[in-house]
Parts: C-alpha cells; sequence; structure tokens
C-alpha cells in the first residue's frame, strides 16, 4: 500500500479502553511532524469523550518509537520549520498529562529520544522485559534536551544527564528502577499487565480520577506551599462530590460504592 494512505496513527476500542497504535512499524514509528499531529488529533477527540476510561499508546512493528524523523528533520534547513515541528511536539506531550483520562504507554523494542520522551509523559508506562531506553541525541551531535524534560520529571537528575551524556541505553529492569517505568513484563505477558491497571482505574470514579489527575500536574512543579494550597482547595471541592460521598458511605458501609457520575448524576 502506498505509506501516504496509510494512517500514522490508529484507533481500537474494546470497552472503556481506547487504544492509540503508532502505525509506522516499518521505520521504527518516527515522530514525524504528521505523527505527532495524528497524536494530538486523537488525543483532542478523546478528551472530550465520556465513553473513553483509559487511554493506551502502543506501536506496530519491532519497537515503540525511534524518536523524532532524523531524515525529515534533515530535510528542512529553516529554523522556522524547526521552532513549528517542536512547538506542535511539545504541545502534544502536554496534552498527554491534560487529558482528564489516564494514559498507559505499551512499550517494547526500542524507546528512544521523543520516542522516551513519549513513555516518560504518559502517566503509567508497562515494557516488556526486552525493551530498551535512550536519549541518544549525542550520537548525532543532537543534544536530547526536550526529551530530558519528560524523562528528567521521571528519573533523578543524575541518572537523566547519564544518558544524555553517555547516548547508551538502559535496559528494561533499570527503566524501572529508575522510575521510567511502572511495571517490567514478558513481552507475551503486555496486554494482561495493561489488563489488570486498566481495570483498576475503570473501577474507580471517572471524574475524580481526571479531577486528581490534573491536581497531580498541576502542584508537582510549585513550591511545597503553593503545591499544598492547591491540592488543599482541590480535595475539599473532591470532598463534596456526589462520588465521594457514595465512595465513603459504601466503604463506611461495607458495600461496593455505585457511582452516580456512572449513571449520569452530578460529576
Amino acid at each position: 500500500a502506498d505509506a501516504a494512505l496509510v494512517p500514522h496513527v490508529t484507533r481500537e476500542v474494546a470497552g472503556a479502553v481506547c487504544t492509540l497504535w503508532l502505525n509506522r512499524g516499518e521505520r521504527y514509528n518516527p515522530l514525524s511532524l504528521a505523527m505527532i499531529d495524528a497524536l494530538a488529533a486523537e488525543l483532542d477527540a478523546i478528551a472530550g469523550d465520556d465513553t473513553v476510561r483509559v487511554v493506551v499508546i502502543g506501536a506496530r512493528g519491532k519497537g515503540f518509537s525511534a524518536g523524532h524523523d532524523l531524515k525529515e528533520m534533515r530535510a528542512h534547513r529553516d529554523i522556522g520549520w524547526q521552532r513549528t515541528m517542536f512547538a506542535r511536539c511539545n504541545r502534544m506531550m502536554q496534552r498527554l498529562t491534560e487529558l482528564p483520562q489516564p494514559v498507559i504507554a505499551r512499550v517494547h523494542g526500542i524507546a528512544t529520544a521523543a520516542g522516551c520522551q513519549l513513555v516518560s509523559m504518559c502517566d503509567l508506562a508497562v515494557a516488556a522485559d526486552t525493551a530498551t531506553f535512550a536519549l541518544p541525541g549525542l550520537n548525532t551531535a543532537v543534544f536530547c534536551t526536550t526529551p530530558a524534560v519528560g524523562v528528567g520529571r521521571n528519573v533523578s537528575r543524575k541518572r537523566t544527564m547519564e544518558m544524555l551524556l553517555t547516548a547508551a541505553p538502559i535496559d528494561a529492569a533499570t527503566a524501572l528502577d529508575w522510575g521510567l517505568v511502572n511495571r517490567v513484563v514478558p513481552a507475551t505477558g503486555l496486554d494482561a499487565a495493561i489488563g489488570t491497571l486498566v481495570a483498576s482505574i475503570v473501577a474507580r470514579s471517572a471524574p475524580v480520577v481526571a479531577l486528581g489527575k490534573r491536581a497531580f500536574y498541576a502542584q508537582i512543579d510549585r513550591d511545597l506551599a503553593g503545591a499544598y494550597a492547591l491540592a488543599g482547595e482541590t480535595m475539599a471541592c473532591n470532598l463534596l462530590a456526589d462520588d465521594a460521598a457514595e465512595g465513603i458511605d459504601a466503604f463506611i458501609g461495607k458495600r461496593a460504592p455505585q457511582w452516580p457520575s456512572a449513571r449520569g448524576g452530578a460529576r
């Protein structure tokens, strides 16, 4: 098939889960401008879709993503194009944290440079035990500056700088130890491990999950006083929500909660 006619991202819906598949597997799913725009469009559509409770980002082919499309970047020798590409990529990456639904990265093979960044910007990440991660930009004299924004918010500064300065890959076990991923499982167990996380999330109140996710990212980079001020106000509002009343009553009554929001009640 003509590659131009094949979608860069495909969508697969199963119940309350929407999986977005990076669909340039023959090239290790480079984050070209077209791939970035396709992902952004899907995320924008999902943000307003109440039927989607969890988003999974996976990839076709032998690996997750090799990062930005170096051939495309070399073909554009003007600062305007480069600025536009990075602005759109940065916006897409931030959209992952702004989405009301939790986002889980499903990682196999390589996740390098902006591909590693994409993993770091998802709320959760499950990796195959054969996956590898790297910030290898210095190998081509292009420092992985934007990938370091996400990775440096998951991994300690010293370890992020080690990835940046050595350009050496780390294996899945190291990524788990360093905090880049939540789970490492055999490749055949990826979907089952993600399914366990999904089941836990879907059982909760959707509006409270959205509220909590938004508050977490809003407070995490503030100073201590500012973080507590925002978190305290969020919890005060949360406790007045119908779902919170039901959740507490169900806990006290030792019964399963029946979320008003799931019945179309107050959110």
